[in-house]
């Protein structure tokens, strides 16, 4: 027995060399998560397709440039007349704006609004690719686009899943008349923790974490949040939480038995256009 536990003798050598490759193949694992972690959040391409061949003849596809050099495609249509609301929708993931648009920006036009929704950079026909930063800086040219095109409109920020972490970032620096979240998370590093499997040490390796709950105390507009108690992919904790971390005023709906898809309908969805109408009024 003394022999065996001699710091040179076979046994502690071999205990010792195993956990040594234990060590370097989980320091690996860590490295290839590091390098590799964007192609599990981000969906590059998809679909693309014209406003109309997806039935929305009545938008325009265009063109808007980043601050960054990148080039954004968006579908657009102007507000009825001057001074009309304008709302800005950011879509979730996966997809891209054949995946979403039709059965949301018709509801916004018959509310009387003007519209523009984006495919994010490395999606669909948008040149780049997407991290954390330069989504929020897609949506930030995104809005500048319809303040320089309506300019007598105030907008409203709409987004689905995904799309409101960029959405409450950019309502902490433009001036938002309201911000509709649909699904919404607390962070993406809290679902990493709640959904990833147990065995990487998410909150030191994940670099887009998108954190709206430590931004959306500093959204002074006003917000209103829906989410489906049966929704699986994002629990309605989350959009608990998010709804504590926000300012009055605000507003939550809980659909009940509505999954992640499906929280804007109804009622629900009535009270949206509303509000969206309203804040933009």
């Amino acid at each position: 027995m003394a022999a065996a536990l001699h710091p040179g003798s076979p046994r502690r050598r071999i205990g010792l060399a195993l956990l040594l490759l234990v060590a370097s193949g989980y320091l690996c694992l860590c490295v290839w998560f590091w390098v590799h972690q964007r192609e599990f959040q981000y969906s590059l391409g998809g679909t693309i397709a014209t406003p109309r061949a997806a039935g929305l003849p009545e938008f325009a596809k265009i063109d808007v440039a980043t601050e960054d050099g990148e080039t954004i495609v968006g579908w657009w249509k102007a507000p009825p007349k001057p001074g009309d609301g304008v709302v800005l929708y950011l879509h979730g993931t996966p997809g891209t704006l054949p995946d979403y648009a039709p059965y949301l920006l018709p509801e916004i036009e018959k509310a009387g609004l003007g519209a523009l929704a984006i495919d994010y950079r490395g999606y669909g026909g948008s040149t780049g690719r997407p991290s954390e930063t330069g989504i929020e800086r897609d949506a930030r040219a995104a809005f500048d686009f319809v303040a320089g095109r309506a300019t007598q409109s105030k907008i409203a920020v709409f987004g689905q899943s995904f799309g409101t972490g960029p959405a409450v970032a950019l309502a902490t620096e433009r001036p938002v008349a309201g911000l509709l979240l649909v699904a919404p998370f607390a962070s993406v590093l809290r679902l990493y923790e709640l959904k990833a499997p147990p065995i990487l040490p998410y909150r030191w390796l994940l670099r887009d974490r998108y954190d709206s709950e430590a931004l959306i105390g500093r959204v002074t507009a006003p917000v209103m949040i829906l989410h489906g108690t049966d929704d699986a992919r994002i629990p309605i904790a989350e959009a608990r939480r998010l709804y504590a971390a926000a300012h009055q005023p605000k507003t939550m709906i809980e659909v009940q038995g509505a999954g992640h898809t499906e929280a804007l309908q109804g009622d629900a969805e009535a009270r949206a256009l509303a509000a969206l109408a309203a804040w933009t009024r």
